[in-house]
């Protein structure tokens, strides 16, 4: 059996909630992209990261049914676990640093997968959303010329102050029907909006955002060693 942490990475002021990633310590024990896939879909998170340095902060990123160049909440993550400057991860070096409890990491949105961020006019209507199956996508409201899957939906909670409701839809058709928080979606936004975020996802997870020079997004939050 290979061995992994269990990490809630963008938890909660009181410790609660956030979005459950597996860590791979060592991930010379599953050197093989098909084996590390079939692990990542074995254990079923929304994301599972596998070091390959833990020195230099390489790590490998993969969804229970892709591998990813880049993905927010796992950097964070490993960042934190790694306590290293930072990551060096398929899209790029991504910068880490810890800032009391909070940890944090410095990204290009562009690095993200692309995905739909459409606002709603209330945070109840974003409440209220429900998973449709793939292919329907009038009960959340988009457009034909635009796709369900990899929608991030959100809402003003208090525009002055920069808070917002959010929640992911990744809509790969892996077993994830919504993120509890998704790093990547909350850098994409921030970009387009240019200030710093306050994003409270799914249940209660709570994410932080910076803008920062030439296009770079801080991204920050809250990790619990789960298990």
């Amino acid at each position: 059996m290979t061995d992994y942490d269990v990490l809630r990475v963008f938890c909660a002021p009181h410790g609660g909630y956030g979005n459950e990633l597996g860590v791979v310590r060592d991930g010379s024990t599953l050197p093989e992209p098909a084996d590390r896939q079939a692990f990542a879909a074995k254990l079923g998170f929304s994301e599972t990261v596998f070091v390959d340095d833990p020195e230099r902060g390489v790590i490998d990123i993969y969804t229970p049914s892709t591998r990813l160049r880049f993905a927010g909440y796992p950097c964070v993550g490993a960042a934190w676990l790694l306590d290293v400057p930072e990551l060096v991860v398929p899209a790029g070096t991504v910068g880490a640093r810890q800032d009391g409890e909070f940890c944090w990491i410095e990204a290009r949105p562009e690095w993200a997968a692309p995905r739909t961020l459409r606002r709603y006019a209330t945070p109840a209507e974003v409440d209220a959303l429900q998973v449709p199956p793939p292919g329907e996508r009038s009960e959340m409201g988009v457009p034909p010329d635009e796709v369900w899957g990899r929608l991030y939906a959100w809402a003003w909670e208090d525009e002055a102050a920069g808070r917002i409701r959010a929640r992911g839809f990744p809509g790969r058709g892996d077993g994830i029907e919504e993120d509890e928080a998704t790093g990547a979606a909350a850098l994409q936004l921030t970009g387009r909006l240019d200030r710093a975020l306050n994003i409270t996802q799914g249940k209660g997870s709570q994410l932080l955002t910076a803008p920062q020079p030439a296009g770079w997004v801080e991204l920050g939050g809250r990790v619990f060693l789960e298990r």
